[in-house]
Order: structure tokens, then C-alpha cells, then sequence
């Protein structure tokens, strides 16, 4: 019986595009984990976050197994997704493209899905409390926070100053709010970001985030410039945005790192001025994206550990602080996996199948992850980086050979096609996770 339902196990995780070797955002079949026994029969999995890697948590969990019970916590009515929110600064998509909501879910797939905020979490109880008092209990419990910030990090700096000086690393309204700054700028004015240290959430968005702003400019404001401060001394795809900066946008981009003294160490609000020992640099927009942790109830909950991350089982994202709590996203710690959609949702199908798997007392079998980036360099100017992961020695490391990026130096007309397979990209994993 037990090679029976591990052979259905495999077959299930195979049709959800989870295969020992990718994780592929094909729809999954009517195939399910569930052990004859029905073991999990009335169990109840609560997520809290409804991003990349909680959504997807809820839709498969119910695709592997219908009988469990579902529950997915989540504030917000729509949720406005962080890849492709850069394609809004150029004017290249709408609001609407970005925003997403839950009944896909509710409807198709029989999640039950609660807009409250949940405020505290008791591992030996398992419960959750939400904001309007109520206490949930639960069998298996997903927390998927997502970020926050070390506002603290930057003197002069605060939520309250991010109003002004807006991140937009959390889309929403502070997407809204950088892309007025941006069509506001005076002619020939500056536009200055402050990249995060590692680790942050999407390792190339700052500079997709700058290349994309350089492609408003160019219509709209030609003599304005670009300068990026970084506390790192090189960043991801290097330098395949430095050859597209020079071909699309010639001089317009300046980047200095840490290696010129351009760790961004205090702000002054008053005169729109920042200070580093590369110099004191006034500007007409500032887009600080400050130093990142786990969303703030990781850390009540006590699921985060002196990185500020959360530690985690790295084959099924089980929590190594508190047993039956699940982390997944970019709150969590996954080795070199990049904290990115892609990784999340890849992430949010391996604990589904964890926990579904632990539910009917199946064994889970070994699986991979794999993160796929793309990045819009100019509206026609894709590029691109993937990698599989699996866990080596404790930790989820990059399978050597099972990557690459893009070529450098490679056509206009290649570069295009990523563009188009970027767009494709996004349609896919968001119709794969909210609307399908």
C-alpha cells in the first residue's frame, strides 16, 4: 500500500509541474495526494499572506488534496504584485495589469479566504488570532509575510519619511506615489535611488527599476539623469544592464557602489539631500529602498533568528524554530535561492506537497526549485536569469550546469524576444496562481 501511494504522490506532483527535475507552472491535474485512508480528512491548513507563495500554498494544497481545509489570511481584498510594477513607472502597463484578487480561489478551488490582519500566532496552542478577535486553530499552519524594513538603518530615515521618499517595494500605493514623483520631475532634473544591501527582496529590481524610469525619461524628459547609490560592490546581471543602459540610454545612468564610498548612511528631508563618503548629493526624486527583514509577525511569532530571516527545512519549508509552522516566500531563508515571485510560488508547490504529504502520513519525495528571472531593460530589451536549486548538505544551492543568463553582446532581436517572453512570463504565473 504505502509504494502505491507514494507512486500517486509522484504522479501528482509530476501533473502540478513539481517533477524531480523543474517546477513548471503548468495547472494541476485532478490528481491527488490523499492516502486511501483519507487521513487528513477535515485537517485544517491556515496560510497568512495571500502573495506568490501563499496563494499558491492554498491552490495546491486544495489540488492535492480537496478534503483539507483551507483557510487563506490576508488583509487586503486585491493584492498588486511586485514583478512588473517597474513596467508601470515606464507607462508600459496599468494598475489593473498588476492587481489581483482571490476568487479564483474562493470559487474554483475551495479555499476560504478571511480579509483581517493576523496579529499573533501560538505554536503550542496552534492557533492564530486575527485583528477583529477572533482565534483560528489550525493542523498545519503557512506563514508567508514577505518583507519589511530596517528604516533605522538609514539616519533621517522612517515609514513616515517613505511617504516622501518613497521605497515601492511593497506595491501599492507607494508604486503609485514614485510613478507621480517620476512625471512631476522637472526637465533636466535628477532622479537618485538608494539600492539595499543584500539580502532584499528581487536581487535585479533595483536596476530594472532605474532602466525602466530611463525609459520614461527618454520620451518625456531626455536631459534628466539618473544616479544609483549602492552599498554593494556588484549586483545581479550586471553587466548585461550596464551594455543595455549604454545602447538604450547612452549617458543617462551613473552607478557607484561600495567600492566609491557609496554606502548611503543619512538623509535630510528639508533639502532632499543624502550623504555618503562618495559625496553629498541633492536630487528632485529619491527612491530609497532601505536594508530588508521578515514581515513583522515572523518576528512576533518568534519564527526569526539573529539574520532577521526565518531558518527553515530546505526540502519542505517546514519552520526550525516551531514544528507544523511552514515559511515560504521571501521571509524565509532558502539557502542561495533568490527571494523572488518566481522562487516563492516554486516554493509555495514543494510545501503544499510537504504538508499535504505529512497530512496522509506519506513520505515527501526529493524535489527541486527553480527561479526564473526576467528583467526589462527598455521596452523591447528583455533579459534574463534562471537557475534550479536543490538541497546540498542542509542547504538549497544552485545545481551547477542547470542554469544561465542571457548573452552578452547578443542581438537587438534576441533581446526583443526576451522582452516578449518576459510579458509571457508574467501572464503565466499570475493566471497559474489567481486565475486558474
Amino acid at each position: 500500500m504505502q509504494t502505491l501511494q507514494r507512486r500517486t504522490l509522484f504522479k501528482a506532483l509530476a501533473t502540478a509541474g513539481i517533477s524531480l527535475g523543474t517546477i513548471g507552472l503548468s495547472a494541476c491535474s485532478k490528481e491527488t495526494l490523499k492516502a486511501d485512508g483519507a487521513n487528513a480528512k477535515g485537517k485544517t491548513v491556515l496560510i497568512i499572506g495571500g502573495g506568490f507563495a501563499g496563494a499558491t500554498v492554498a491552490k495546491y494544497v486544495k489540488r492535492f488534496d480537496p478534503e483539507v481545509n483551507v483557510t487563506l489570511i490576508e488583509p487586503k481584498t486585491t493584492y498588486m504584485t511586485c514583478p512588473a510594477s517597474n513596467w508601470y513607472l515606464a507607462g508600459l502597463i496599468d494598475v489593473q495589469t498588476l492587481t489581483h484578487d482571490y476568487e479564483t480561489l474562493k470559487t474554483q478551488h475551495g479555499v476560504a479566504v478571511i480579509h483581517q490582519l493576523a496579529t499573533a500566532i501560538n505554536p503550542q496552542k496552534q492557533t492564530v488570532s486575527l485583528e477583529d478577535g477572533r482565534q483560528l486553530s489550525y493542523d498545519r499552519l503557512v506563514v508567508s509575510p514577505g518583507i519589511d524594513f530596517k528604516y533605522e538603518a538609514i539616519e533621517g530615515y522612517s515609514a513616515e519619511v517613505a511617504n516622501l521618499f518613497p521605497h515601492a517595494w511593497q506595491a501599492g500605493p507607494q508604486t503609485e506615489l514614485l510613478a507621480k514623483q517620476i512625471q512631476a520631475m522637472p526637465q533636466g532634473g535628477r532622479f537618485l535611488m538608494v539600492a539595499p544591501p543584500n539580502p532584499y527582496r528581487c536581487a535585479p529590481g533595483p536596476y530594472e527599476r532605474v532602466s525602466m524610469i530611463a525609459e520614461y525619461f527618454k520620451k518625456h524628459n531626455p536631459t534628466a539623469s539618473i544616479m544609483i547609490l549602492d552599498p554593494k560592490d556588484k549586483f545581479s546581471k550586471q553587466a548585461l544592464f550596464a551594455e543595455g543602459w549604454q545602447d538604450l540610454y547612452g549617458q543617462m545612468i551613473e552607478w557607484y557602489g561600495s567600492q566609491d564610498g557609496a554606502t548611503v548612511t543619512k538623509i535630510d528631508v528639508a533639502s532632499k539631500t543624502v550623504f555618503s563618503d562618495f559625496d553629498t548629493i541633492q536630487a528632485d526624486v529619491i527612491n530609497i529602498i532601505p536594508p530588508q527583514k521578515a514581515g513583522k509577525i515572523a518576528f512576533t511569532a518568534g519564527l526569526t533568528d539573529e539574520s532577521g530571516w526565518c531558518p527553515v527545512d530546505q526540502d519542505t519549508f517546514e519552520s526550525k524554530i516551531h514544528s507544523n509552522v511552514y515559511v515560504v516566500g521571501d521571509a524565509s531563508n532558502a539557502g542561495t535561492m533568490p527571494k523572488s515571485g518566481h522562487s516563492a510560488s516554486s516554493q509555495g508547490k514543494m510545501c503544499a506537497a510537504a504538508i499535504v504529504s505529512s497530512l496522509n502520513q506519506l513520505p515527501m519525495p526529493p524535489t527541486r526549485n527553480v527561479n526564473t528571472c526576467y528583467s526589462l531593460v527598455g521596452a523591447d530589451y528583455g533579459i534574463s536569469i534562471v537557475g534550479v536549486y536543490q538541497n546540498q548538505d542542509g542547504r538549497l544551492s544552485e545545481i551547477p550546469g542547470s542554469g544561465g543568463v542571457s548573452t552578452k553582446g547578443a542581438p537587438l532581436s534576441e533581446r526583443k524576444l526576451e522582452a516578449e517572453y518576459a510579458r509571457g512570463w508574467y501572464k503565466s504565473i499570475v493566471k497559474d496562481i489567481w486565475h486558474s
